[in-house]
């Protein structure tokens, strides 16, 4: 009767398998100033009032912003961010993503999420590069990934989330309306090889060199960047002490007004007795049932 409970108990709690350590290596929902460095603080700038932070982007110009540094060395990752996009001109495009310390999306490491007004239309990006210069990228357009052609709106926030799974090299980006919640387009691309020793999460419009004149402007919030693996030991970042140059902003009437830039920096990087047998041990399958229920939840 004994092992018969035993029995029981291992069926109804398996083990389960380690999905690996996780870690966020940065978060931030703008509610404080996020100290991100940027070249061009009348357009790219944290609005205390709206508790996101405006971008304006405009080809040609190396405009950038981007976070405190990261320390992240390999393994898998997910960045997250929410996107609010006001104006993307003809030409004009939103980028966001995962990068080293060139900010430039042509060339590598990085993992870059885009939104981009082309003759397709209002159509979504995912773009890598790996340190060896390996460039993929596929759009939410029908001549791209195969499907229906997939177009977002100007002002509706969208939840953007990218996925670099390490162990099969498949990047996945996935876009969903943030207040309905329904995925508008979700897409891979497969990367060799493995990315590593991306150090910033940057938005901007380095090594585009389209047509001056037009903007990708609009806000960004809930920005969170989290590794499973070799990253995951790795110490949160933390903000830095260094205050950056003062400038004044007009939230409220959300005006931007678009000035030169200056060109990127160079940067260096425990028996019962028989008559209780059955009832232990279905008071303990009970248990177990319990504890997987909560696993789930969590």
């Amino acid at each position: 009767m004994l092992m018969l409970a035993v029995a029981l108990i291992v069926l109804a709690c398996p083990v389960q398998a380690d999905s690996g350590t996780q870690a966020v290596l940065y978060q931030n929902t703008f509610t404080a100033d996020p100290h991100w460095t940027t070249n061009n603080p009348s357009t790219d700038y944290w609005d205390p009032s709206a508790k996101m932070y405006h971008f304006g982007i405009q080809p040609s110009t190396g405009n950038y912003a981007y976070s405190p540094p990261i320390n992240y060395n390999s393994g898998s990752f997910t960045l997250e961010y929410d996107v609010l996009l006001d104006r993307v001109d003809p030409g004009a495009t939103f980028r966001l993503g995962f990068t080293g310390d060139n900010m430039d999306f042509n060339k590598g490491p990085n993992v870059i999420t885009a939104f981009t007004n082309s003759k397709d239309g209002l159509i979504m990006v995912l773009h890598s590069v790996t340190q060896s210069a390996v460039q993929n990228e596929v759009t939410s357009d029908i001549s791209s990934y195969g499907g229906q052609t997939v177009t977002y709106q100007l002002n509706t926030t969208y939840h953007v989330a990218v996925n670099y799974n390490n162990d099969t090299g498949i990047i996945t980006e996935t876009v969903t309306n943030k207040q309905t919640g329904q995925q508008l387009w979700s897409y891979f691309t497969t990367t060799q090889p493995l990315l590593q020793n991306m150090d910033r999460i940057y938005l901007g419009n380095v090594g585009d060199y389209g047509t001056m004149g037009l903007f990708a402007d609009g806000w960004i919030d809930n920005v969170r960047l989290t590794a499973t693996g070799p990253s995951a030991s790795i110490t949160p970042t933390t903000q830095p002490t260094t205050p950056l140059p003062t400038y004044v902003i007009t939230p409220s009437t959300k005006v931007t007004t678009h000035v030169v830039f200056t060109p990127i920096p160079t940067t260096t990087k425990k028996s019962p007795s028989s008559g209780l047998v059955a009832i232990i041990a279905l008071g303990i399958i009970g248990a177990c049932a319990g504890a997987k229920t909560m696993s789930r939840k969590r």
